[in-house]
């Protein structure tokens, strides 16, 4: 289960990362600017990268369950620096609260206000229609385990 979860994750990145470069063509006029929190996502994807290259060279499930746990761990560490730190330390084009600016140039016009709340929504709606499908499979695995069992 913590692998597909993963998995998850990894493809919410991504989403991000196409959604985020699209919106940075329309917004700043190129697809990347090596911002800082471009930036940082493209070093959270190199941890999930990780993750999954782990997790796929071991053959022990102990061990590959230890080792995941660990790094899992330590890449968390990273979270803190990569979200509130460097952004913060380093000049970014994205404003720090785009949704609640005091400053009249920082606000989100209601244009871009639209599209960011229908991407919320419709990131949502993904993800609980994706848990929904796994919470299913496993209801189908915990039934055929039981089928088996009882044969």
């Amino acid at each position: 289960m913590g692998f597909l979860l993963g998995g998850s994750r990894l493809l919410f990145c991504i989403l991000a990362t196409v959604t985020g470069s699209i919106w940075a063509k329309l917004e700043w006029g190129s697809f990347w600017n090596w911002d800082p929190r471009e930036s940082s996502i493209i070093v959270l994807l190199l941890i999930y990268a990780a993750y999954f290259a782990l997790r796929s060279a071991l053959d022990n499930q102990e061990q590959k369950m230890q080792l995941s746990a660990v790094y899992s761990i330590l890449a968390f560490v990273t979270v803190p620096f990569l979200i509130f730190v460097i952004p913060r330390i380093i000049f970014s084009l994205h404003p720090d609260n785009p949704i609640m600016a005091n400053d009249p140039e920082m606000e989100m016009t209601s244009k871009i206000r639209t599209v960011f709340f229908a991407s919320l929504f419709g990131f949502s709606l993904l993800y609980f229609l994706m848990l929904k499908m796994k919470v299913e499979l496993e209801f189908i695995r915990n039934k055929l385990a039981s089928v088996g069992e009882t044969t």
